[in-house]
C-alpha cells in the first residue's frame, strides 16, 4: 500500500459513482468476476475506477497468489506490508482506512508458525492475530468497508473433533494445545465478524482452510510447515550425503492439505459470491498420515536414507480432514490441483528458487 494518498482520488471515485448512477454517456458498468455488484472499467471515462480492494498479508504465501487473481480481475489492489502499517496498532489501521478508503477487505495476514514456533510464541501469537482482525473489523464498521474476507484456520477446531471436520463442530470442545493461542484468537475474530453483522450490517465472512502448501512458501526450519520443512530437510540432507533425517513424533498423524493456488481462487470466490454468517471450510477431503507423507517427499525429492522419528517430541492435533460440502454448495468451490502434482510443483519450485 502507498501511504499517504491524495484525497482527490476518493472524491473523484464518488463523482464517477454519482456520474454512472444519473446515466452519464462514456461511464460504462460492468459486473466484475470477483465483486458482488457493479464495478466500474478502468479507461471507459476520465473517472470510471476499479472496485478498490485491500489484502492485508498480500505480499505473503497466500496474499501474493490471491492478490494475483484480484489484478488479473481488474481490481485496484492495494497490498499491506508490516513496514507500512502495524496492523496491530489502532492507529496504523485507522489510517490505512482513511487513505485507502477500501470498498472490501482479504485480512490474510497472520503470526503463525509450526508446531515449534507455535510453542515458542503463544501469547504473541494469541495477541497478534486477536488485534490484528479486531482492527480491520472496527475500521470497516467505522468506514462503511462493502465486504471483509477473513481467513480463519482448521487449528480452531476441537483437539479431538470428529472426522471429517464439520463447522458446526468448532465449539465442540478447545484446540489442540500447541495451535491454542492461535486457533483461539481466530475463533474470537469469527465472534466479531458475526456480531458486526448482526448490530451494523458488517458484511464479514470467514473462511477455513486447511494446511496449505506450494510455491512461494516459507521453508524456514524453524518457523515452516510440514510440508516446506520436509522437503528442505531432505533435498539438504542428500546433498550433504546423510543417511538419515530425524522429524517430530511418531509419524501417527494426519493432515490434509490444499495447493495454495486452489485456496486462494477458494478466496477470490467466496469474496465473490458468499454472503453468509456462517464459517466454511476450503480443503481437498484427502487426508495422509505425516509417515505417509515423508515417505511421499523422499520419493519427490530423491531422498533414499532412513527416516527416524524422535518420539519426545510432540505429534501435535491427531488427525485433520475437513467436510468441504459446504464451500461446494454455497459458491461452488472445489480443489483441482492432486496432491502429487502440488508437491511436484513445490519441490521443483524449492529447487529453482533457494538463495
Amino acid at each position: 500500500v502507498a501511504l499517504p494518498i491524495s484525497d482527490t482520488r476518493y472524491a473523484n471515485r464518488r463523482i464517477a459513482r454519482s456520474a454512472i448512477e444519473s446515466g452519464l454517456p462514456g461511464l460504462r458498468p460492468r459486473r466484475s468476476a470477483l465483486a458482488s455488484g457493479v464495478t466500474f472499467s478502468k479507461g471507459s471515462g476520465l473517472y470510471a475506477v476499479p472496485v478498490t480492494t485491500v489484502v492485508t498479508g498480500g505480499a505473503g504465501f497466500l496474499g501474493s497468489h490471491l492478490v494475483e487473481l484480484l489484478e488479473a480481475d481488474g481490481q485496484d489492489v492495494h497490498v499491506v506490508r508490516k513496514a507500512d502499517c502495524d496492523l496491530t496498532d489502532a492507529n496504523d489501521v485507522a489510517r490505512l482506512f482513511e487513505e485507502v478508503r477500501p470498498d472490501r477487505v482479504f485480512h490474510l495476514a497472520a503470526e503463525v508458525g509450526g508446531i515449534g514456533a507455535n510453542r515458542d510464541n503463544p501469547g504473541r501469537y494469541w495477541y497478534a492475530n486477536l488485534m490484528m482482525g479486531v482492527n480491520i473489523l472496527e475500521q470497516a464498521r467505522i468506514h462503511g468497508t462493502g465486504k471483509i474476507t477473513m481467513v480463519g484456520t482448521i487449528c480452531s477446531y476441537p483437539k479431538f473433533a470428529p472426522i471429517p471436520f464439520r463447522e458446526e463442530t468448532l465449539w465442540d470442545g478447545y484446540p489442540e494445545e500447541t495451535n491454542a493461542p492461535y486457533g483461539v484468537a481466530k475463533k474470537a475474530l469469527l465472534v466479531g465478524a458475526q456480531s458486526y453483522r448482526e448490530q451494523y450490517d458488517l458484511n464479514a465472512i470467514m473462511l477455513l482452510p486447511v494446511n496449505l502448501y506450494g510455491p512461494r512458501d516459507n521453508f524456514d526450519l524453524h518457523s515452516s510447515h510440514v510440508i516446506p520443512a520436509l522437503i528442505r530437510k531432505m533435498i539438504e540432507a542428500q546433498e550433504r550425503g546423510e543417511g538419515s533425517v530425524t522429524l517430530w513424533g511418531d509419524g501417527s498423524p494426519t493432515r490434509e492439505f490444499l495447493y495454495v493456488e486452489d485456496c486462494a481462487r477458494g478466496l477470490f470466490m467466496a469474496g465473490r459470491d458468499y454472503d453468509g454468517a456462517d464459517p466454511v471450510n476450503l480443503g481437498t477431503g484427502f487426508e495422509i498420515s505425516i509417515k505417509d507423507l515423508a515417505e511421499m517427499i523422499g520419493e519427490a525429492t530423491g531422498f533414499e536414507g532412513e527416516i527416524v522419528w524422535d518420539t519426545t517430541k510432540p505429534n501435535g492435533q491427531p488427525r485433520r480432514q475437513l467436510d468441504v460440502t459446504r464451500a461446494r454448495e454455497r459458491f461452488g468451490f472445489e480443489a483441482e490441483v492432486s496432491f502429487p502434482d502440488g508437491l511436484a510443483r513445490t519441490v521443483e519450485w524449492f529447487r529453482a528458487n533457494r538463495a
